[in-house]
């Protein structure tokens, strides 16, 4: 299984999903806890589909996952 380590990407998603953790409490802390809840959940998929990917079962299975990912990069962005 790849931890990570090497990968500029997992890195990356890691790094971000917990950014968003932190400011959704920000958001949470003054009451935009629709917006926080949405924010957080498709921000955080982002890094999960990725690191998903990086074990999948074929060249197909990689490809999904990371449009999966793609797509909840476009919702973050909507609800930024």
């Amino acid at each position: 299984m790849n931890d990570g380590n090497n990968n500029p990407i997992i890195k990356k998603t890691l790094q971000f999903s917990l950014d968003i953790i932190e400011y959704c409490e920000k958001l949470d802390s003054v009451g935009k806890y629709v917006i926080s809840k949405q924010l957080l959940r498709s921000a955080t998929s982002i890094g999960a589909n990725v690191h998903e990917a990086q074990n999948p079962s074929s060249k197909n299975d990689f490809i999904h996952k990371m449009k999966i990912a793609a797509k909840e990069v476009e919702e973050t962005k909507y609800w930024l």
